[in-house]
C-alpha cells in the first residue's frame, strides 16, 4: 500500500521535478550536448532510483549504487552544467566532458544488464548448512576486544578525544605528528582504529535486532554501550571525511531493520534530501578556523558546483590524461589497488592512485580528487573493459541483494555473516564508486581480516550467535 502511494509523487519527484528545479537555475550554461546527455542521465538514474525504493524487496547495493548515481552523477553534475561552474577546473577539451557524460550512461545500462542477467538466473536451494559462514560468540568476544585496544591506541597516540572533536584538518596534523614515518602508516593506524569498532558495532547492533537473547543479557547491552561510545569518538563526523560517515550511518541503519521496507524506503529518499540539502555544508569541520569559508548561497543548486561533487569533471580530465599520451594502463592501476599492502620500497614504481596521478597532470596543489569508478575502469581498460566491468558490477549487486533477501526475511539468522556484509557494502559503495579505489582499498582489506576472524564454517551452534 506504500509503494503504491509514493509510486506516483516519488517518480516525479526525482524524474521531472528536481531537474526541472535545477534547470530553471539562471545561469549561463549552454543548453548544448553537454546539458542534454546530462539530464537524460539524470532522469534515467533517478527512474532505476525510484524503482529501487518501491521495489518490493530490499535492495540494499544496488539502492546505493542509484543513489550514488542520482546524484554525485547526476543532479549535482546537472547544476554545474546549467551554471557553467565545476568543483575542480575541467582542462580538456568540451568533447571530453561530452564523452564523460555519455560513457557514464552506458556505464549505468550496462549494471542494469547485469542486474537483470542476474535477476532470471534461478537461486540456489537455500539448505540448512553445518558450514553456513556464520559469526561465532567466542570470536566476536575477540573482535571487540581488538575494537577497544585498536581504537584505544588510535586515541592515545593522537594525543586524546579531544583532537576526533576539533576538525579533520586538525586530526591529520596529529597524525603526522605521532610519529608515523610514512603515509601508509598513518592509514593502517586509523584503519585499525575506526573499522574494528565499526564492524563489532554493527553485527550487535543486528544480532540485537533478530534475536531476544542478547537483550536479556548484561553483558551485551554493557559491551554495545561502550562500542556506542568509542563510535562517537573514532567514527564521528567531525574528524571524519563525510563519505566515511555515509557508510557508518547507512551500515547501522541496515542492521538495525533488517525487516522493515519502510526504513529501507526511507533512507534512500532521505539519502538524496540528505546529499542535496546537507552534504555540502558538513564541509564546515574539514578545516580549523578561519581556514574555512562557509558556504554561503540562498539557493540549493549553488552549493552542489562549489563542493565535493567532482565526479564527472574529474572523469572528463581523465579522459583527457589519457588521450594527451599516457594511454590506459592495461590493469596497472588495478594491480596497484590489489597489491595496496605492499609498501613502494618492495615494489619500485608502484602507481599512484587515479586521482593523485591526474590532478599532477593537471599542476594542481591539493591532488586528493577524486576518481569515479566509471574514470578508473577507463583508465584501465578503455570502453570496453568500462562496459564489462559495469555489466559484472550489476550482476554481482543483484546476487548479492538477492542472498540477502533470502537471508534476512526468508529464512533470517542472527549469525549469518552475509547479512552482516551487505549493509556495509552497501554504506562503503559510497567510497569505491566515488574513488579512488586505491585510497578506498585500505579500510577493504582491514575489513576483511575482521570478518575472517569471527567467521567459523564449523558445526557446534551453541558457539553461534542465536
Amino acid at each position: 500500500m506504500l509503494s503504491r502511494a509514493l509510486a506516483v509523487p516519488l517518480i516525479l519527484a526525482l524524474v521531472a521535478l528536481l531537474p526541472a528545479l535545477v534547470t530553471a537555475e539562471p545561469g549561463p550554461g549552454a543548453h548544448g550536448r553537454t546539458f542534454w546527455l546530462q539530464l537524460a542521465l539524470t532522469c534515467y538514474a533517478g527512474a532505476r532510483l525510484a524503482a529501487m525504493v518501491l521495489a518490493g524487496r530490499r535492495r540494499l547495493v544496488q539502492g546505493a549504487f542509484w543513489l550514488f548515481c542520482y546524484v554525485a552523477m547526476g543532479i549535482a553534475p546537472l547544476a554545474q552544467t546549467v551554471l557553467a561552474s565545476t568543483p575542480t577546473p575541467v582542462v580538456g577539451p568540451r568533447s571530453d566532458t561530452v564523452l564523460a557524460v555519455a560513457l557514464t550512461l552506458c556505464g549505468c545500462v550496462a549494471f542494469d544488464v547485469g542486474a537483470l542477467l542476474a535477476r532470471h538466473r534461478p537461486a540456489p536451494p537455500r539448505r540448512r548448512s553445518d558450514l553456513t559462514a556464520s559469526v561465532s560468540r567466542p570470536r566476536l568476544y575477540l573482535l571487540i576486544a581488538l575494537a577497544y585496544v585498536g581504537s584505544a591506541v588510535f586515541v592515545l597516540r593522537l594525543g586524546g578525544p579531544a583532537v576526533f572533536f576539533d576538525s579533520r584538518e586538525a586530526l591529520g596534523a596529529s597524525l603526522q605528528d605521532g610519529g608515523d614515518a610514512s603515509q601508509a602508516g598513518a592509514a593502517l593506524l586509523r584503519g585499525f582504529g575506526t573499522v574494528p569498532a565499526l564492524l563489532a558495532l554493527v553485527i550487535l547492533v543486528r544480532w540485537l535486532a533478530t534475536s531476544r537473547t542478547p537483550r536479556r543479557s548484561p553483558l551485551v547491552l554493557l559491551l554495545l554501550t561502550g562500542l556506542v561510545l568509542v563510535n562517537l569518538v573514532v567514527n564521528n563526523p567531525v574528524s571524519n571525511p563525510r563519505y566515511w560517515f555515509l557508510t557508518v550511518v547507512f551500515s547501522l541503519f541496515f542492521a538495525a531493520f533488517p525487516f522493515s521496507p519502510v526504513m529501507y524506503r526511507a533512507a534512500l529518499v532521505g539519502g538524496v534530501a540528505a546529499a542535496v540539502l546537507l552534504f555540502p555544508f558538513m564541509d564546515r569541520f574539514r578545516y580549523q578556523g578561519d581556514g574555512h569559508r562557509p558556504v554561503e548561497s540562498a539557493s540549493f543548486v549553488e552549493p552542489l558546483t562549489l563542493k565535493d561533487y567532482d565526479q564527472m569533471g574529474m572523469f572528463a580530465n581523465t579522459i583527457s590524461f589519457a588521450e594527451a599520451g599516457s594511454g590506459h594502463s592495461y590493469g596497472r592501476q588495478l594491480a596497484g589497488t590489489a597489491l595496496f599492502f605492499v609498501p613502494r620500497s618492495v615494489w619500485d614504481g608502484k602507481p599512484e592512485d587515479s586521482g593523485v596521478r591526474v590532478g599532477q597532470w593537471m599542476g594542481m596543489t591539493n591532488t586528493n580528487l577524486s576518481s569515479p569508478l566509471w574514470a578508473e575502469l577507463w583508465l584501465d581498460f578503455g570502453p570496453a573493459g568500462l562496459a564489462g566491468g559495469f555489466l559484472g558490477l550489476g550482476y554481482l549487486c543483484a546476487r548479492g541483494d538477492r542472498g540477502y533477501a533470502r537471508r534476512t526475511v526468508d529464512d533470517p539468522r542472527p549469525a549469518d555473516v552475509w547479512a552482516v556484509v551487505l549493509p556495509l557494502v552497501a554504506g562503503y559503495s559510497f567510497i569505491v564508486l566515488r574513488g579512488p579505489l586505491l585510497q578506498a582499498a585500505g579500510r577493504v582489506g582491514i575489513a576483511l581480516l575482521c570478518l575472517a576472524l569471527v567467521t567459523t564454517l564449523r558445526g557446534g551452534h551453541r558457539r553461534l550467535l542465536r
